[in-house]
């Protein structure tokens, strides 16, 4: 097959380096180098892929897209601004809602959670409802006065289903013979669910009915509504046309209340792109020396090519050919090296006997192909430019000068 001239000699000297002592060392560590750079970035950023998948599932599976409220204690029209939104290409759910701050108690334990007042019946595509380890979320209905609970939670407080737990409002009061007392109530445990997140112990749900009768409202409770959309990075944008239709209401955005989470997540993401790459930069550098030593010891061939008619930047596309072989080369290597631990990642734990999330718990892993793209060209720019050096001392060489005592 044709090859130019320069490609052929560069990728013949890449051959013929080998076992060629000191030069082949450091040829052969930088091959190293780069190979472990691309598979330790390609391993850990699949892996951080995979935990901020599981997050934004979990997250804002939970965690309304959009929550629409009022400076009333009550939304009246709620049922025709429920039909009204829903009908939005980006809506996928608006659901009632009611949220207050609360105590619960157990005969052995005391908490501060988030009490839920919902209503069952929208909350079949809950992430709740599909995580329910004990009874059903769709007992609070049935059974008044009951509530739903994390399994951490339950632990905490050492109830289980059918056990009693007091819910008490410390910032509503009401009067007895007693004087000012806060508001509670004994409500009885239906359900226990295991999200996986710190959900698990600071959140509870009650019928949103039995909220109001906790709160001494008279009304069905509805002072919030939840929307979920297609995509949550959608929601400024719909907040600002809904914002358009309905004045009178306050829209709340899931990047406000749990966008700093998301961000620190982002930036721990990106230090971890950073500080592998390092790795694969310092591999990549290690051609300089290799490439170096290698001008250094074929600098008679290179000027008996030069008196044989080539030109300096034949010179340079030799070496450039040279340290680019290394380089393609750690590279492949690395990126299979790095899809195979990946995609087995928890079976080497696994088989190691590491537990890195709790028991029975497998570590979320996501292969993006973009990122793997990314990996790879930065590492083979990196080589790229690793060669740039050695090929212009190469070019440099005097034949006159080489050739005088030869």
């Amino acid at each position: 097959m044709f090859q130019p001239v320069s490609v052929y000699i560069g990728l013949k000297y890449s051959r013929s380096s080998q076992g060629k002592g000191f030069v082949s060392f450091i040829t052969f560590f930088s091959i190293i180098g780069i190979v472990l750079g691309v598979a330790s970035l390609i391993t850990v950023v699949s892996v951080m892929d995979g935990l901020e998948q599981e997050q934004k599932r979990r997250v804002l599976g939970l965690v309304p897209h959009v929550l629409m409220s009022t400076d009333q204690k009550h939304i009246d029209n709620w049922r025709d601004l429920q039909r009204d939104i829903v009908t939005l290409p980006e809506v996928i759910q608006v659901t009632p809602f009611q949220e207050s701050e609360a105590l619960i108690q157990s005969k052995t334990a005391l908490q501060g959670v988030l009490v839920h007042g919902i209503m069952p019946e929208f909350e079949q595509h809950n992430i709740i409802n599909s995580s329910m380890e004990y009874g059903q979320l769709s007992k609070l209905d049935t059974q008044p006065f009951s509530i739903v609970l994390g399994q951490a939670l339950a632990r905490k407080l050492n109830v289980s289903l059918g056990n009693t737990v007091r819910l008490t409002l410390p910032n509503k009061t009401i009067f007895t013979p007693m004087g000012r007392v806060p508001v509670h109530r004994t409500f009885t445990v239906v359900g226990i669910f295991n999200v996986g997140s710190q959900v698990d112990e600071a959140m509870v749900f009650i019928e949103i009915k039995d909220g109001a009768k906790l709160h001494r409202n008279k009304s069905d409770g509805v002072n919030q509504l939840r929307l979920y959309l297609d995509d949550a990075f959608k929601a400024e944008h719909l907040i600002s046309q809904l914002s358009l239709k309905y004045p009178n209401f306050k829209f709340v955005s899931w990047q406000e209340s749990q966008g700093a989470l998301f961000a620190a997540v982002s930036m721990e993401k990106n230090m971890m792109w950073l500080m592998l790459s390092l790795i694969i930069a310092v591999a990549a550098f290690n051609i300089v020396s290799a490439l170096v030593m290698v001008v250094i010891d074929k600098q008679g061939e290179i000027s008996i090519l030069q008196t044989l008619g080539l030109d300096r930047s034949g010179i340079v596309k030799i070496f450039i050919t040279q340290g680019l072989t290394n380089g393609i080369f750690g590279v492949i290597l690395g990126v299979t090296l790095g899809v195979i631990l990946t995609l087995n990642l928890n079976t080497l734990f696994s088989l190691l006997g590491v537990n890195l999330l709790g028991a029975g718990q497998e570590l979320p892993v996501a292969i993006n192909p973009m990122d793997i793209l990314i990996i790879v060209s930065s590492a083979l720019v990196m080589s790229f430019l690793a060669t740039l050096y050695p090929a212009y001392r190469a070019a440099q060489t005097q034949p006159a000068e080489v050739l005088r005592n030869e």
